[in-house]
């Protein structure tokens, strides 16, 4: 059975989790505490984005030609990883767990580009460069448990991210990309069929399904959930939960609530109080334009704070 990367830090009885936190969609946040101590990983399951938040420099990759960790080193662990590690003194790391299809269709969206061109190759202990303030941001919002703030964190990270250059075989259009998009976002009230968005590509349900999930890197049915979840944070500012749930295209409103809390890790209830005042105030900028434009803004939302060790925060 594979292992994510935390199962294998969960194992040594020298380190300590000192948060967790779900975002749901394939998506968890955790700062660890570790101290003289050797760490193996091996074929890991999904991806890690690490930073290094205090300490580090008794911290090194066994295999890893003597390079010591620091604070604010960064480290990329692609599915598959494998390596050991060797820590001479005690330190502090955030880790972001994502899937592959999640990451890979974020990339894709944010990007307008196919999925398959994603950069995700292993980078040890370099300097973090543009996402370091995105990784700053959701360590700080798994300290304060604020499931918001870590999206606004996540989207920026993968707003940093970069292509490769990749031969591509098979796959939809952008233009055919498009057309869905502005299809679904006419039409979310209703009842979708995967017969409706293979008919906008001229393609067989059957070859649509295969040829999206290639170009977009989430199957037709989940990248209309996480479409649906999308247009409900923009509407739960000024309208009751029933309404955003046939809004969006929800059979009812637990089934929405039950959606919603798979897709974000909190129920809807819950996310709107995250909210910043300032959205609830100017309902026209929507919740998913404040994630999209945080970058521009600048800033973290605050600084860094030293856990107390004695008494970790579990969330």
């Amino acid at each position: 059975m594979e292992k994510r990367i935390d199962d294998f830090l969960s194992a040594s009885h020298r380190t300590r989790r000192l948060t967790n936190l779900s975002l749901g969609w394939g998506r968890q946040l955790a700062i660890w505490m570790n101290s003289h101590d050797e760490v193996q990983y091996s074929a890991t399951k999904g991806h890690v984005f690490s930073l290094y938040l205090n300490g580090g420099g008794g911290t090194s990759r066994i295999d890893g030609r003597g390079k010591m960790g620091r604070p604010g080193a960064l480290c990329i662990f692609p599915e598959g990883h494998s390596s050991t590690w060797r820590i001479t003194e005690a330190f502090q790391f955030m880790h972001l767990y994502v899937t592959d299809e999640v990451l890979r269709a974020a990339f894709a969206k944010t990007h307008d580009q196919d999925a398959r061109r994603l950069d995700i190759s292993e980078r040890i202990l370099i300097a973090p460069g543009g996402l370091e303030g995105p990784l700053r941001q959701m360590a700080q919002a798994s300290l304060d448990g604020d499931v918001f703030a870590a999206d606004v964190g996540f989207s920026d990270m993968v707003a940093a991210l970069t292509d490769q250059p990749v031969l591509l075989s098979g796959g939809l259009s952008q233009k055919t990309i498009r057309d869905v998009i502005e299809w679904v976002d006419a039409n979310l009230e209703t009842n979708i069929r995967l017969n409706d968005l293979a008919n906008l590509a001229g393609l067989s349900d059957f070859h649509f399904h295969r040829m999206f999930r290639q170009t977009c890197g989430l199957s037709p049915h989940n990248w209309l959930t996480q479409f649906r979840i999308a247009r409900a944070k923009t509407l739960l500012v000024n309208m009751p939960t029933i309404e955003v749930a046939l809004a969006c295209g929800f059979s009812s409103q637990s089934h929405f609530i039950r959606r919603f809390k798979e897709q974000v890790g909190v129920t809807p209830g819950r996310y709107l109080r995250m909210v910043p005042s300032a959205k609830l105030a100017n309902p026209d900028q929507s919740v998913v334009d404040f994630a999209l434009t945080s970058q521009q803004r600048g800033g973290n939302r605050g600084q860094l704070q030293r856990p107390d060790t004695r008494t970790p925060r579990m969330f």
